[in-house]
Formats: C-alpha cells, sequence, structure tokens
C-alpha cells in the first residue's frame, strides 16, 4: 500500500482563518499554521497535497503556504456542507488510492522524535487498511472530537481495532459506549486530526452527512484501526487553542529554559509578584 497523497480540509466556514494565522515554530521562526501542517505531511514523503477551501480562499491559502504553494493543488467547496462533504471534494484528487487526511485547525508536537504523519503513514503501509491516528483525552472536552472504542491488537503495541465510532459524545454516552480496556479512568481515543483512509471512504461520505457516520460504515465495512499516540494534538479552533499550540510549539524546541522563564514572569507580573 502506497501513500503519496494528502488531502488537508480547510473549508470550515467558522474556522477558514485558523490556518491563515501565524505561529513561531520549535525554531523560532514564524510560520502560518497551513506552512506547519504542509512540513507536517512532508515529514510521510507525500508527493502531492491538496487543500480543500472556501471559495475566493485560494489567494490567501496560496500565501500562506509561502515556498510550498507550488506544490498545492487547491479545490473549493462550493457549498458550505461540512466536513465530511469537503473530504468528499477532493475525490478526484486522490482518485483509486490511499491517502493521508489532515484537518486545517490542528498542530501536532511530536513527543517522540518521530513525526505523526510519518509514524502514521508507516503503520497504514505496514498494516495496509485505514488507520486513524487517536490520542488519550479526559472526558469533560471529548465533545469536542470524534471517539472511538475497539479491542487492542494483541500482536501490534497501541493499535486497536475500530469497532465504534460517536461523533462528539456526551461523558454519559461515552461511558456507556465507549470504554476501551486498560485506558485510565475518564479518558477516551479520540481522533487526532489525522487519518489515512483508503478510497472506500469516498462511497460512503457520498451516503453519510457525517465524516464520523461514514467512519462508522467503514468500521463494518473493512479493516479499521486505530494508532494510540504519544504525540500531541492542539486544536486551535477552540478557546485559547491558538495559545496552547503556542506553548507547546515554544517548550518543544530547544529555546525550552528561555520560554520557561518568560513565562514564569509573566505568571509573576499577573500576581503583582517580582520574578
Amino acid at each position: 500500500m502506497n501513500i503519496h497523497k494528502a488531502v488537508i480540509t480547510a473549508a470550515g466556514r467558522n474556522q477558514r482563518a485558523l490556518p491563515l494565522q501565524t505561529l513561531v515554530d520549535r525554531d523560532g521562526n514564524e510560520k502560518t499554521v497551513l506552512r506547519l501542517i504542509i512540513e507536517e505531511v512532508l515529514t510521510a514523503k507525500i508527493d502531492e497535497i491538496c487543500v480543500v477551501v472556501s471559495p475566493g480562499d485560494e489567494a490567501a491559502y496560496a500565501r500562506a503556504a509561502v515556498e510550498r504553494a507550488g506544490m498545492i493543488r487547491f479545490i473549493e467547496q462550493p457549498v458550505p456542507l461540512g466536513y465530511g462533504n469537503a473530504l468528499h471534494c477532493s475525490q478526484e484528487f486522490v482518485g483509486n488510492e490511499p491517502f493521508l487526511h489532515l484537518v486545517g485547525d490542528h498542530l501536532h508536537v511530536s513527543q517522540t522524535g518521530i513525526g505523526s504523519a510519518q509514524q502514521l503513514v508507516q503503520v497504514a503501509t505496514e498494516e495496509r487498511c485505514a488507520v486513524s491516528t487517536v490520542q488519550a483525552t479526559r472526558e469533560n472536552v471529548i465533545q469536542h472530537y470524534g471517539t472511538v472504542a475497539g479491542p487492542k491488537i494483541s500482536d501490534r503495541e497501541n493499535l486497536y481495532r475500530i469497532e465504534t465510532v460517536i461523533e462528539k459524545p456526551t461523558p454519559t454516552e461515552a461511558e456507556q459506549k465507549l470504554i476501551v480496556a486498560g485506558m485510565r479512568a475518564g479518558h477516551y481515543l479520540c481522533f487526532f486530526g489525522m487519518h489515512v483512509f483508503t478510497p472506500a471512504v469516498f462511497e460512503l461520505l457520498a451516503r453519510h452527512v457525517s465524516l464520523s457516520s461514514a467512519l462508522a460504515e467503514l468500521a463494518k465495512q473493512e479493516r479499521y484501526l486505530a494508532l494510540h499516540t504519544r504525540n500531541r494534538r492542539y486544536d486551535v479552533g477552540v478557546k485559547y487553542g491558538l495559545l496552547r499550540a503556542q506553548l507547546a510549539l515554544s517548550l518543544s524546541g530547544d529555546e525550552r529554559e528561555d520560554v520557561l522563564s518568560q513565562i514564569i514572569e509573566v505568571l509573576a507580573a499577573s500576581n503583582g509578584l517580582q520574578a
């Protein structure tokens, strides 16, 4: 299973400006969220990238991609029919191939030295099936994420066979339907904003309004796995999401000690203390 195409969905009407925001990366360089996502994709040796945007946004996104713009194909989502429909708009670009998919409002910070996209593509290639990266997530924030459950694959570390997919469950619903053996109490496996899909997902998206509904059907139709990663995802679309992402990027770099010192100064000043 060769994966050399990636799709980034960034057409959400309420979040379309998020990939255009500028942050400082772990090396101290200013980059847009979109450029950081593209660099994540490139760690997986992807050759072709498609970005799904709202009508009229292509020029702004091309500027945000800077020198990477030439390798990107932009596709418009003509009508705002949701996340699943935005992904479906990329069907012609993808063709009959497996592909990497990322969302435009999540940033990923490695805790292991291996990029999340690189890790995911490697696992999907080895397992020859669809794989979604998931992160253990506290029950008080699972209403922001699609959540999965299923048994652990006995001979593979951190791999689960997905049996259930529920979009933005309540804590009660999660407790009833999404408990995973071995997970810490009050934590669930939530989508990481990164997937490898087979082309079968497009047929399902043509029949289902939401991506999570399509993925619930995919789990019944073919082998579909979840990769539980130690890396971290930061949803820049939630309250203080950009701030949290910036802190995570800064603390993952060589200037960590200096960043920590500045944070302490700000905290001290906000409490009327001398650092």
